[in-house]
């Protein structure tokens, strides 16, 4: 997709030294690359039975929200620990230096469910993995991942090779 990567532009340096930061902001500022990066996201899954869109904390929000507006379906939001206001359910993963942590609310998915994952870049996979975990955790099924941006050099993907993994861009 040369066309979304015309739109996703490289931050050196941030937020730590070494680390060239894909920032998104001028691909969802444009309407068009917006539209075309949201349909491209979840064309593959339309013919699923997907029965929400999960998206993870925070630019997972963007894309997410859009996708279940264009599946019809609702969207959950997976967040960061302390920002739900309801009965959470909470899984822990580690990261790089030290660990963290994603919710959702106890009562926004159950068995039945089949959920579409979604956020803007796959690293190297820890918190899609949580958030699959934390899916399921609630009963439901990941239905697939999919993701704007995937760093194949990080091997995110090896991570979810239990799941179906959809990416826009690859680097």
């Amino acid at each position: 997709m040369e066309r979304l990567k015309t739109k996703i532009r490289d931050i050196p340096d941030f937020p730590k030294p070494g680390v060239l930061f894909k920032d998104i902001t001028p691909l969802v500022g444009d309407p068009a690359t917006l539209r075309l990066a949201v349909h491209q996201l979840l064309h593959p899954f339309l013919e699923q039975d997907i029965t929400a869109v999960g998206g993870i904390e925070a630019r997972g929000f963007i894309f997410g929200a859009l996708v279940a507006w264009e599946l019809g379906v609702g969207f959950i939001p997976l967040r960061k620990s302390g920002k739900l206001p309801y009965e959470v359910r909470s899984i822990s993963y580690q990261l790089e230096y030290g660990s963290a942590s994603l919710e959702a609310h106890t009562d926004s998915l159950g068995p039945g469910d089949n959920v579409l994952l979604v956020d803007d870049l796959l690293a190297t996979g820890g918190t899609a993995k949580a958030s699959c975990e934390l899916v399921e955790s609630l009963g439901a099924t990941v239905a697939a991942c999919a993701f704007v941006i995937e760093l194949d050099f990080l091997h995110g993907r090896e991570r979810l090779s239990d799941y179906t993994v959809h990416s826009l861009v690859h680097y």
